[in-house]
């Protein structure tokens, strides 16, 4: 079984459930070390510390921070806790962002008594900015400042999620597709100005999962439904389809992928 050198670290934002702790755990299983930060309740930890547990059973080291990811602050405290798990050899081979922290309000009034919506305010500008900043640019900052500490490996790989809600316009979704563009567009130009060091950026759109962050988007039901009748092979994505994927980027062979938009989701959006 292939196997990473055990100086190696994913660092996964957002990572407790859904894609995040899938590659996690895949990862884990081909021997890198994780660095979890995830945003958690006290109440939440019962189910999740198992997961956590199953992670350190693979053999590697595990860190598991608690913070706010969006902040600086917490930025800062999970890098210099990391720095020191790490060690002076240590280095971060794969960075995950997986951050699922967007405001689904309507842009418009909507009156449907067939449509339940989470929100009955419309989006503002606090809105846009603060989803634009956690889904899109923030992946930006927690580079610049990897870098700045010289702690990415030689040959290093960003990646981050997006969805067909790029393109597509679903009701609620204005902002998160806002910040699936700004994503896309810094990955693409983090592509250019760090490959002189070392760094591969793409993105990943992964087909529709039956995620905790697909259940709170207005229209879940009837998009899982159009996701199963589109996909040659019948069935919706599971996060370990993903997963697996960011395993094979992640290896000395992908090293040649950079700046690249990749569908991860069995043909799902070519029907």
């Amino acid at each position: 079984m292939i196997r990473f050198s055990n100086l190696y670290w994913a660092l996964i934002l957002g990572g407790s459930s859904g894609f995040g702790l899938a590659t996690a755990q895949k990862l884990a299983r081909h021997g890198m070390n994780i660095c979890i930060v995830h945003r958690d309740r006290k109440g939440a930890m019962k189910k999740i510390e198992p997961m956590f547990d199953k992670i350190r059973a693979e053999g590697v080291k595990l860190a598991a921070i608690n913070v706010d990811a969006i902040s600086a602050e917490g930025r800062t405290k999970v890098l210099d806790a990391l720095k020191q798990e790490m060690g002076a050899a240590g280095k971060i081979r794969m960075v995950l962002h997986s951050i699922a922290l967007g405001n689904l309000k309507l842009l418009a009034p909507y009156d449907d008594p067939g449509e339940i919506y989470h929100h009955q305010s419309l989006l503002d500008k606090e809105d846009f900015s603060g989803t634009i900043h956690a889904m899109g640019s923030n992946i930006v900052e927690w580079v610049q400042d990897i870098f700045q500490r010289q702690l990415f490996a030689e040959d290093a790989r960003v990646l981050s999620l997006t969805s067909e809600g790029n393109r597509i316009a679903w009701k609620g979704y204005a902002a998160v597709s806002a910040a699936k563009a700004v994503l896309e567009s810094v990955s693409r130009a983090m592509a250019v100005e760090f490959a002189p060091f070392g760094i591969r950026s793409n993105v990943i759109q992964a087909g529709i999962t039956d995620t905790a962050a697909l259940q709170v988007i207005p229209g879940n039901l009837r998009m899982k439904q159009s996701a199963m009748e589109r996909n040659p092979f019948k069935r919706l994505t599971v996060p370990e389809d993903v997963a697996n994927f960011i395993f094979l980027l992640s290896m000395d062979e992908a090293s040649w992928v950079n700046g690249s938009l990749i569908c991860v989701d069995g043909g799902e959006c070519i029907g």
